[in-house]
């Protein structure tokens, strides 16, 4: 059970950056003219790496697939982490990276231990109160850690 080793997980997708408007209209212009490789790497400039990664894990801007609806466009190279997501019709461009998921490791087991020899072993706590302190009529009770 727990000796499957490490699980391999599909990437999951993180938003780079979503322009609407006007200034996807400035990046649709740019694929139109020099072309979506272009539009990408104009479009890096919004990744920060793990800020990236963070503000998208904090903000749930993450994708089990690239999210697109029926007018996107999408361009995925297998040799890059990013995906582009665009259309013209409703004016938006979308860059996306591949996180991948990480591998949950192997469960260590550890060995049983007869519960004499844990007896045994157990160190009694240290007294978190003073000698004073538990002595005091103020002090019902003293506190081990």
């Amino acid at each position: 059970m727990f000796d499957e080793g490490l699980r391999t997980a599909e990437p999951r997708w993180i938003s780079v950056v979503f322009l609407q408007g006007d200034e996807a209209d400035a990046v649709i212009g740019m694929i139109d003219r020099r072309g979506v490789i272009a539009a990408i790497e104009h479009l890096q400039q919004w990744d920060y790496g793990d800020e990236t990664i963070d503000a998208a894990l904090t903000n749930g801007y993450v994708y089990d697939r690239i999210p697109a609806g029926r007018t996107d466009r999408i361009i995925e190279d297998d040799g890059s982490p990013y995906a582009l997501t665009y259309s013209k019709q409703f004016g938006y461009v979308s860059l996306l990276r591949r996180y991948p998921d990480e591998p949950e490791p192997n469960l260590a087991r550890t060995p049983r231990m007869p519960s004499a020899q844990r007896a045994q072993s157990c160190q009694p706590a240290a007294t978190w109160a003073s000698t004073q302190a538990r002595s005091s009529a103020k002090s019902a009770q003293a506190v081990s850690l």
